[in-house]
């Protein structure tokens, strides 16, 4: 049986709410959500939590698939030094340039080398992935991370400051978005 906190293996920390009205957890990701080449529009699910603690002085926002088949995962987004403020984000804040994301706020590059979020796009013959959405509730206002460091290097960082997260997780199969999942 999987944890409901996919990191917890790493020290587990408290769990908050977080919730999206473009997707529901462990069901099918919603169109948007994929990738262009597979139907979608690279739009960024709405995101909203509550319930962190009160020392929080900043958050993260990480989008990762563990099951694409590269022996290390598919980072999706990461967004780091949202301020403690931010506790929604509306779809589509992840477009590329980052400009409707708050000021500060940090897009590392994604595994395709952008600043921001990439959708779904398993390949046939993967089965089901898992898509974890999680905000990580920061005890500092600013993480020093490099804006060219991969999500990787964030995830790390976040190891050592994060104090509680929030956790969403949909899924997602070869064809998700236009339908043909025959092929999965």
């Amino acid at each position: 049986m999987n944890s409901p906190d996919p990191l917890a293996r790493f020290g587990e920390v408290p769990l908050f709410g977080l919730a999206s009205t473009d997707m529901t957890a462990g069901r099918p990701l919603a169109p948007a959500q994929y990738g262009v080449g597979s139907g979608g529009a690279n739009t960024s699910p709405q995101l909203s939590w509550s319930g962190f603690p009160a020392e929080t002085r900043s958050f993260a926002v990480t989008a990762y698939d563990p099951d694409a088949p590269t022996g290390s995962g598919f980072w999706h987004w990461a967004v780091f030094n949202l301020p403690v403020t931010v506790t929604r984000l509306p779809a589509g804040v992840g477009a590329a340039g980052g400009h409707l994301l708050p000021a500060g706020a940090v897009t590392l590059p994604n595994e395709e080398g952008q600043r921001s979020f990439i959708g779904a796009g398993p390949p046939a013959g993967t089965g089901t992935h898992r898509y974890q959405f999680i905000v990580h509730a920061v005890d500092r206002p600013r993480l020093d991370v490099g804006p060219g460091s991969t999500p990787a290097v964030l995830g790390f960082t976040l190891h050592f400051h994060t104090l509680a997260r929030g956790i969403l997780e949909a899924t997602g199969v070869f064809g998700g978005a236009t339908g043909d999942t025959e092929n999965h």
